[in-house]
C-alpha cells in the first residue's frame, strides 16, 4: 500500500455540502436577529423602560457588528472561515440568553448590544460569502452570492412567526432563551468551512499579489469604492429602522402582534425571491444600475405605505414589495467589491463597506426610538428614510464596474 498517497478529503468538503452548510448557517445567523423587533414592546412594557432603552441596545448591536466585521473578515481572510463562525456562534447564543434574563439596561445593553453585535458579525454572511467565493468560479460567483442571501431570508421567515408564537403561549424571555438555543445550530454547519478551498490565502492567478495593509490603502483610494461605502449606509438605516420598530409602528395602527408576526414573515419570504433574483441578475453582467434602482423603489415603496391608512393588507402589500428589495442589495454589493478587487481580501474589504452600512443601521435604529419618545411618532424617520434612498440611487450611478488598477494582475 502507498503511504504516501493523500488521504481522501471528508465528504463534508463537498462543494455542495459547504454551500448547503453556509445558507443554512445564514438563515439561522439572520432569522434569530430578525425577530427582535418583536420583543420591542413586551420588553419595554416588563421592564417599565422607554423605547429608546431597546432602540439604543439593538443599535450599539447593529454598530458593533459593524465594527466587528472588518476584524472578523481579517481573521478569516487569514485562519479560516470556520473558526470564526464557532466563535461567533457562541457570543450569539450567550447575548440573547442575556437580553432574556438581563435585570437592568446595563446588563441588557451587554447582551443585546456588544455580545449579540460581535456573535452576528463573526457568523454573517458576510463571511459566509467570502467563502463560497473562493470556493466557487467567477461564472457562478454572483449565483452563489444570491442563493445564500436568499438562504438567510428564508430564516425571516422561519423565525418570525415562531417567536411571535412563543411570545403569545409562553412569554418573551422563554421565546429569547429558545432564541438564543437555536443560534447554536450554527456550530455543526460550521465544520464544512474548513475546507481548504474556501479559506484560500493566495492571489488567483489574475489578481495582483500584495499584502492586506495594500489592499486596504489601494481600496481606500479606489473613487468606486468610496461611493460604494456611502451607498450602503443608506441600506443599513432603512433596512435596520424597519426590523426594530416595524412591529411598534403597526401595534400603534391597531395590527395585533401575532399579525406583525407573519407580516415580517412576508418580508422574509419575498425577499428569497428578490435575493436570489439579484445573484441571477448580477451573474449577466451590469450591477451598479439595479442597485441603484433598488434604493430609489424602496423609496416609493415607503412613500405609499405611510401615506396610505394602515390595515392587514396594506401591510402585506408593504411586507412583500419591501421583501423583493430587502437584502437584494447585498448580492450586488459584494459583486462590485469582488468585480474591484478580487476574492483574496473579499471578506476584509466587504467588511469595511458594512461598517457604512451599520453605521446607518445605528442611526435608524436609535433615532427610532428617540423621536418616537420625543414625538409620538415614527413618521421623520420613515421621510428620512425616503430622502436617503434617493440620495443612495445618485450615489451608485457614477460606479466604475471593473476591476482596479491596483489589483489587476499587470
Amino acid at each position: 500500500m502507498d503511504q504516501t498517497a493523500p488521504r481522501p478529503a471528508p465528504w463534508y468538503y463537498a462543494a455542495a455540502i459547504v454551500i448547503m452548510s453556509g445558507c443554512l448557517l445564514a438563515m439561522v445567523n439572520f432569522g434569530v436577529r430578525s425577530t427582535f423587533g418583536l420583543f420591542t414592546k413586551p420588553i419595554s412594557e416588563a421592564h417599565q423602560w422607554p423605547r429608546e432603552i431597546f432602540s439604543l441596545a439593538m443599535a450599539l448591536q447593529n454598530l458593533i457588528w459593524g465594527l466587528a466585521t472588518p476584524v472578523a473578515g481579517a481573521l478569516a481572510d487569514r485562519f479560516g472561515a470556520a473558526r470564526v463562525m464557532i466563535g461567533g456562534a457562541l457570543f450569539y447564543a450567550a447575548g440573547v440568553f442575556t437580553m432574556a434574563i438581563a435585570p437592568t439596561p446595563m446588563l441588557f445593553h451587554v447582551g443585546g448590544g456588544l455580545l449579540t453585535g460581535v456573535g452576528i458579525a463573526m457568523s454573517s454572511f458576510g463571511i459566509v460569502m467570502a467563502a463560497l467565493g473562493r470556493l466557487v468560479g467567477p461564472e457562478r460567483r454572483s449565483w452563489a452570492f444570491g442563493i445564500a442571501t436568499a438562504a438567510s431570508s428564508m430564516g425571516q421567515f422561519i423565525f418570525a412567526p415562531v417567536a411571535g408564537a412563543l411570545i403569545a403561549a409562553y412569554d418573551w424571555a422563554t421565546a429569547l432563551k429558545v432564541m438564543a438555543a437555536l443560534s447554536l445550530l450554527m456550530l455543526p454547519l460550521a465544520l464544512p468551512f474548513l475546507n481548504p478551498r474556501a479559506n484560500a490565502v493566495h492571489a488567483t492567478a489574475d489578481e495582483a499579489d500584495m499584502t492586506l495593509r495594500q489592499a486596504l490603502a489601494c481600496a481606500f483610494s479606489h473613487g468606486s469604492y468610496i461611493l460604494l461605502v456611502f451607498g450602503f449606509f443608506v441600506c443599513g438605516f432603512q433596512i435596520a429602522f424597519v426590523t426594530v420598530h416595524l412591529p411598534p409602528y403597526l401595534a400603534g395602527h391597531g395590527i395585533t402582534p401575532e399579525f406583525a408576526g407573519f407580516a415580517i414573515a412576508f418580508i422574509g419570504l419575498f425577499n428569497i425571491i428578490g435575493s436570489y433574483a439579484a445573484g441571477v441578475i448580477g451573474g449577466r453582467g451590469n450591477k451598479r444600475i439595479p442597485l441603484s434602482l433598488i434604493y430609489l423603489i424602496r423609496s416609493v415603496v415607503v412613500t405609499l405605505f405611510i401615506t396610505t391608512p394602515i390595515t392587514n393588507t396594506t401591510t402585506l402589500l408593504f411586507t412583500s414589495a419591501l421583501g423583493l428589495l430587502w437584502l437584494s442589495t447585498v448580492p450586488f454589493t459584494i459583486g462590485l467589491v469582488a468585480v474591484m478587487f478580487g476574492t483574496r481580501y473579499l471578506a476584509t474589504l466587504y467588511g469595511f463597506v458594512f461598517l457604512s452600512h451599520q453605521i446607518g443601521s445605528f442611526l435608524g435604529v436609535w433615532l427610532g426610538g428617540r423621536i418616537f419618545d420625543a414625538t409620538g411618532s415614527y413618521d421623520p424617520v420613515w421621510w428620512m428614510g425616503v430622502v436617503l434612498g434617493v440620495f443612495a440611487f445618485l450615489v451608485h450611478l457614477p460606479i466604475r464596474e471593473h476591476a482596479a488598477p491596483a489589483f489587476a494582475k499587470g
